[in-house]
C-alpha cells in the first residue's frame, strides 16, 4: 500500500515538474496598431508543444463584456464573443500546432485600444499572458494657409489637421530646425478623433516653414516657403489701405463740402420762393384797395 502511495505521489511530482516547465508568453512592450490596418497578439507557449487539444481564450481584462476569442474542443466558439469583434479575429490553427495563439484582430479601431489576456488550459495545466494595445490613427496631411499679416508686417500662417488619435502634437518649425512657438492653439475631439490648428507669426522672408503633426510612431509634416512676394503683399496692401482711407477721407469732405452748399443753394432758393410770394402778395393787396379802399 505504501509502495502504491508513494508510486502515485512521484507520477503526481512528475506530472507537475513538467506543467511547470511551460510557460505563456505575451510580447514584452505594448503593440501598436493603426486605426483600420490588421494587427497580430502575440501569444504563445514555450518550450513550444502543440496548444491543439488545448483551451485558448483571450478576453478584455479592462471590459465587462470582455469574450474576444475563443477556441475550444477543436474549433472557434465565438457564440458569446463581444459584439465589436464579431468577423474581426482570427487564430491561425496551423500554427497551434507549434504553441502560436497569436490572435489576428482585422480592422484596427480605436476602442480596441486596452489590455487583452491569452488564457491557454489543459487537463494539467494553465497559464496566461497579457498583451497591451495601443491603437494610433493618423490624421489627414495638415494644411498650412497665409492667414494675413500683423501689424509690423509679420506672415501670420495657420496649420491645421483632423482625425488623430490620440491627441498629436503640432511644432512650427524653421528652415535650420528650429522650433517655433504657436501663438493661438486650438484642439476639439469628436468621433473621427482630434483636429488641431495652430498659428505663427513669421518675419523672415525666402524662409521655408514646416508643419509637423506627430504621433509617438507617426508623422506628417508640410511645408510652405515664406517668399519675398507675400510680404511685398503687406507693403502693397498698407498702400492701398492707405490710398483707400486718403481717397475715403477726400470723398467725405467733398461730400460733405456739396451737402452744406446745397443746403445752402436750397435755403437761398426758398428764400427767393418767399420774396416773390410776397411781392405777389402785396400787389394783390394794392390792386384790391386801387379798386374799393
Amino acid at each position: 500500500m505504501k509502495l502504491i502511495f508513494l508510486t502515485l505521489l512521484v507520477i503526481i511530482g512528475i506530472t507537475d515538474s513538467r506543467s511547470e516547465q511551460y510557460v505563456v508568453v505575451g510580447p514584452a512592450d505594448p503593440v501598436i496598431a493603426l486605426a483600420g490596418e490588421d494587427v497580430i497578439l502575440p501569444c504563445s507557449v514555450k518550450p513550444n508543444i502543440s496548444v491543439v487539444d488545448m483551451r485558448v481564450e483571450w478576453f478584455r481584462s479592462d471590459l465587462i463584456d470582455s469574450v474576444v476569442h475563443l477556441y475550444e474542443d477543436h474549433d472557434d466558439r465565438n457564440t458569446n464573443q463581444s459584439q465589436s469583434y464579431r468577423g474581426r479575429t482570427k487564430l491561425n490553427h496551423e500554427e497551434l500546432q507549434r504553441g502560436d495563439a497569436s490572435l489576428k484582430l482585422s480592422s484596427a479601431q480605436v476602442s480596441d485600444e486596452g489590455r487583452y489576456k491569452c488564457l491557454i488550459q489543459s487537463k494539467s495545466w494553465s497559464g496566461n499572458a497579457t498583451v497591451d494595445v495601443s491603437v494610433e490613427a493618423v490624421g489627414s496631411p495638415p494644411v498650412i494657409t497665409v492667414d494675413g499679416f500683423d501689424q509690423s508686417g509679420g506672415l501670420l500662417l495657420q496649420c491645421e489637421s483632423e482625425g488623430w488619435y490620440p491627441e498629436p502634437v503640432l511644432e512650427w518649425l524653421n528652415s535650420e530646425g528650429v522650433r517655433l512657438s504657436s501663438e493661438t492653439t486650438e484642439t476639439h475631439r469628436n468621433e473621427d478623433g482630434f483636429s488641431v490648428k495652430h498659428t505663427v507669426t513669421v518675419y523672415e522672408r525666402d524662409s521655408k516653414i514646416h508643419c509637423r503633426i506627430k504621433l509617438k510612431h507617426h508623422m506628417l509634416e508640410t511645408m510652405i516657403i515664406a517668399t519675398s512676394n507675400m510680404f511685398n503683399l503687406w507693403t502693397t496692401s498698407v498702400i492701398l489701405i492707405s490710398l483707400a482711407v486718403v481717397l475715403s477721407v477726400n470723398a467725405g469732405i467733398l461730400i460733405a463740402v456739396f451737402t452744406k452748399n446745397n443746403r445752402k443753394f436750397d435755403q437761398r432758393l426758398q428764400n427767393q420762393k418767399m420774396i416773390i410770394l410776397q411781392g405777389h402778395a402785396f400787389k394783390n393787396t394794392h390792386s384790391e384797395c386801387d379798386s374799393g379802399c
